[in-house]
């Protein structure tokens, strides 16, 4: 590591380059068309997500908070919900589990937990949600400290736990992070990845305010990432009949220096046809998979220019999005950090050689939050990709000296100003953005399938938020549901370029990336003025269609095709 090694000698905690807002540009005065209201107490959203004590926190597991997921667990054409949730403290706190909440089609939820046997209490991390059987509905695999547990579904509205019988129960205690299925020998099977965060032992845990370096502007705070051991990211390859084999080592995941893993993001960032995996590293240089197509992979992120900041620090990596944003058909990364520093965008030349274009993009007018849960997402329908994200301290202790330091902090929302640009809009988007909370993961889908994207949002010790976006104005949208056929069933990993009114934008149909989370798989395009989109459809295994002048303002289905 050279001289990367030093800032985790020095000291503990996430790091932060401490560096301060540029100046904001004046207002582009243009409108913005999307509005956010968060519904959650109405659509009956109730169960909080509890995670440690609220007014203080004495570890650093306390602190991190989990995900969430978009899921049609039932196959009815609507998105259901699912939100994590941790303990009280070492003690399991009643009542205290991940909530699953069926959607009744009139914008209300029913808690289905309990009658669809995911009652449980557990340190919950991270969740993905796929087809790892192809049996035509979605599974749901959920890490944790402790053990991390895979629920097949039974497609009755019920799953079971079959993570011993799959190959994934781990022997001893690992902190499970980030996690994805994806195909990555595009066999047809959905394989697994998983990230581990750190190594923690909750009985020889150092306190706060144990050694200078657990504090924070004077106050006594949980000690780490920094000053904790790292733990090893893990590869399971699927064999087709349900059972995982960890491949880390022969697939060259295992011989990586980790760091602090957290969210992970897999797709094809080179454009060769093939998954590669993205690990946002927390105070450690983030890591990016090279798949070489023979069951190995190649760590790159140095040499391709997403590990670490443009002037070459360490940043705390938490949240991604991923998505095009300058609409080249290029995927580009979008990586969350700690407070006092810049958010950071990775834009991509097609060949998995990244640059950073933070400031350049206008990012760099923010740096008062931790941040957390991110997407590049198109929120007004305009045909050009903004960036969101969650927040929220990890330090409940410091607001009491340090009133400028709250806990509860709002959401942010950058509009793609379409010219390489983004604008920080800081009371536009309605409610539900400038409401303050402590945040962590999110997601992205239609709840009520009326063509804009709604977010989900994990609060710490409170209830989620469910922000319905009411767009306003004349765009149009389209909706994309893939099937695989010979592929998974899932196509997670499947590929559609969508050409509208002169431009042209790329997504992956992925399985998990904001903050530990899960975005409604249905690929969400905002088209602007244009009523008909062309659309080029690679599926995981090769095979490519077209479709074209299809009508704007639809939910379309898609099979895999036969032909190559």
């Amino acid at each position: 590591m050279g001289l990367l090694a030093a800032p985790f000698l020095r000291a503990q905690g996430s790091a932060s380059r401490n560096v301060r807002a540029r100046p904001r540009s004046k207002p582009s005065g243009l409108p913005f068309n999307a509005h956010f209201t968060d519904i959650a107490a109405e659509a009956g959203l109730h169960f909080p997500t509890v995670y440690g004590p609220t007014d203080h926190k004495d570890y650093i597991i306390e602190t991190i908070g989990c995900g969430c997921a978009f899921i049609d667990y039932d196959n009815d054409g609507w998105m259901d919900l699912l939100v994590l949730s941790g303990r009280l403290g070492t003690e399991t706190a009643r009542g205290a589990s991940s909530r699953l909440y069926k959607n009744n089609r009139d914008g209300t939820f029913t808690d289905a937990t309990e009658k669809a046997g995911l009652l449980r209490s557990m340190w919950a991390s991270g969740v993905t949600i796929g087809d790892y059987d192809n049996d035509g509905f979605d599974d749901i695999f959920i890490t944790a400290y402790g053990t991390n547990v895979l629920y097949r579904n039974k497609g009755d509205g019920t799953f079971e736990d079959v993570t011993k019988e799959s190959g994934l129960l781990e022997t001893g205690t690992r902190w499970g992070a980030g996690c994805t299925f994806v195909d990555y020998d595009r066999d047809g099977n959905l394989d697994l990845f998983v990230s581990n965060y750190l190594t923690f032992d909750l009985a020889h845990a150092p306190k706060p305010g144990s050694s200078g370096t657990c504090t924070w502007r004077g106050v006594p705070v949980n000690c780490g990432p920094r000053g904790l051991p790292y733990s090893h990211h893990t590869l399971y390859r699927n064999n087709g009949r349900g059972v995982f084999t960890d491949v880390s080592k022969e697939s060259g995941i295992g011989r990586v220096r980790p760091g602090y893993g957290m969210t992970v993001a897999a797709a094809d960032f080179d454009n060769d046809g093939w998954p590669d995996i993205y690990v946002a590293c927390d105070s450690t240089p983030s890591l990016l998979f090279r798949n070489k197509h023979d069951g190995t992979f190649e760590e790159v992120g140095l040499a391709a220019g997403c590990s670490l900041s443009e002037d070459g620090l360490e940043q705390a990596g938490m949240g991604v999005g991923i998505g095009d944003v300058n609409l080249d058909g290029n995927l580009d990364i979008f990586k969350t950090h700690f407070m006092n520093d810049t958010n950071v965008l990775y834009v991509n030349n097609g060949k998995a050689s990244f640059d950073d274009q933070t400031i350049a993009a206008g990012l760099g007018v923010e740096t008062r939050f931790v941040n957390w849960g991110a997407g590049i997402v198109d929120l007004d329908n305009d045909g050009n990709p903004d960036l969101f994200y969650v927040t929220g301290n990890v330090y409940p202790e410091v607001e009491r000296q340090h009133p400028d330091y709250p806990l509860k902090t709002p959401r942010v929302m950058f509009r793609n100003l379409g010219t390489g640009r983004f604008e920080e809009l800081l009371d536009q988007g309605g409610p539900g953005i400038t409401a303050a909370h402590c945040s962590r993961g999110c997601a992205f889908g239609d709840f009520d399938n009326d063509g804009d994207l709604d977010i989900l949002i994990v609060n710490l010790n409170e209830a989620p938020s469910l922000l319905r976006n009411d767009v306003r104005g004349n765009h149009h949208w389209l909706k994309v549901r893939l099937t695989g056929t010979q592929s998974n069933r899932s196509a997670i990993g499947a590929r559609v370029t969508c050409s509208y009114s002169g431009k042209r934008q790329a997504q992956e149909v992925m399985a998990q990336s904001s903050f530990y989370s899960c975005n409604d798989p249905r690929l969400h395009f905002g088209l602007g003025p244009a009523t008909t989109a062309d659309l080029e459809i690679r599926w995981p295994n090769g095979v490519r269609q077209e479709l074209r002048a299809v009508k704007a303002n639809q939910i379309l289905t898609i099979r895999e095709s036969a032909q190559r």
